[in-house]
């Protein structure tokens, strides 16, 4: 069965005639004459009675014509349906980010309601996901990039401050410069005590400080409630204690100083690289990031 055919036949019927019919298919009248012509031999039914002033459907043309306008209506309807997929975000957004990203939720919640027909699955996890293979959609990276097929779009840069409560530098006082903290209690972010070097930049200058830890800790969240607690002092990345420095349950120390940044990255497979969902998520973050709290990213 050639569809193309069914799509020329019906048209000439609701054109009226093989020229009108002919302009909107934007082909020659020979050849949609031809078609019709070929449909009919093939079926081995006279569809069309031709005058010089109009066309007329025969009884097995009637027939026919109403299955063919029922296929090409369900034809033009599924092409517009695939064209409004491809112009607005649409359907599930699978998405995994790092379990420290909780600084994202209000960018998520702003983005659902932007895109009301958007719904998500949101994983988050620091194991590193196979997003092939487990069907999602994209993922926010931390840190550099492996070597990989997918697609890679920078979302901004990450950095470390160093943090305490108002409780511990009241009883402690505030240090003055990256030396001072040696002689502060101070809680590591992770697993290992011994791995108790901070790197700290300013401008073109760096400095590498042994700090005293008594405490690591790998959950941010427990970090950040040790440190409210006046346990040490902290370096964590500045959107994790954003909302606790404007609230004043933590104090940003030495301002002029903070770690590396860590670029973020959203990555995603080659083939979704044309999915409104997947554009429009990763636009947006890439839009707002500046937006973030002033000295957090940039």
């Amino acid at each position: 069965m050639d569809l193309n055919e069914l799509l020329v036949f019906a048209k000439v019927v609701q054109a009226g005639s093989f020229t009108l019919a002919a302009r909107e298919l934007r082909m020659p009248k020979s050849t949609v004459s031809r078609r019709v012509s070929e449909l009919e031999e093939r079926i081995g039914a006279q569809l069309l009675q031709r005058t010089t002033r109009k066309l007329r459907l025969t009884d097995a043309g009637k027939t026919y014509y109403e299955y063919c306008a029922r296929i090409v209506a369900e034809a033009e309807e599924a092409e517009l349906a695939v064209t409004r997929l491809q112009s607005a975000p649409h359907g599930l957004l699978r998405v995994t980010t790092p379990l420290t990203f909780s600084f994202l939720g209000p960018l998520v919640a702003e983005f659902m309601k932007r895109h009301p027909d958007v719904q998500l699955e949101l994983l988050c996890t620091d194991r590193r996901v196979d997003l092939m293979k487990e069907g999602f959609d994209l993922a926010v990276r931390a840190g550099p990039l492996a070597d990989s097929s997918l697609t890679a779009r920078k979302l901004g840069i990450l950095e470390s401050i160093i943090v305490a409560a108002p409780s511990y530098l009241k009883a402690r006082g505030a240090p003055k410069s990256p030396r001072d903290l040696e002689k502060h209690d101070c809680i590591l972010f992770g697993t290992q005590l011994e791995r108790n070097t901070w790197t700290l930049y300013s401008g073109g200058k760096s400095v590498e400080v042994q700090v005293q830890a008594r405490m690591a800790i790998n959950e941010p969240d427990m970090l950040s409630a040790l440190t409210q607690a006046g346990s040490g002092i902290s370096l964590l990345p500045a959107l994790h204690y954003a909302a606790d420095i404007a609230a004043g349950r933590l104090q940003h120390l030495l301002p002029d100083w903070s770690s590396s940044g860590t670029p973020v990255h959203a990555v995603y497979p080659s083939t979704r690289h044309h999915s409104p969902k997947v554009k429009a998520f990763v636009d947006f973050l890439r839009e707002r990031w500046p937006a973030l709290p002033t000295g957090a990213g940039r």
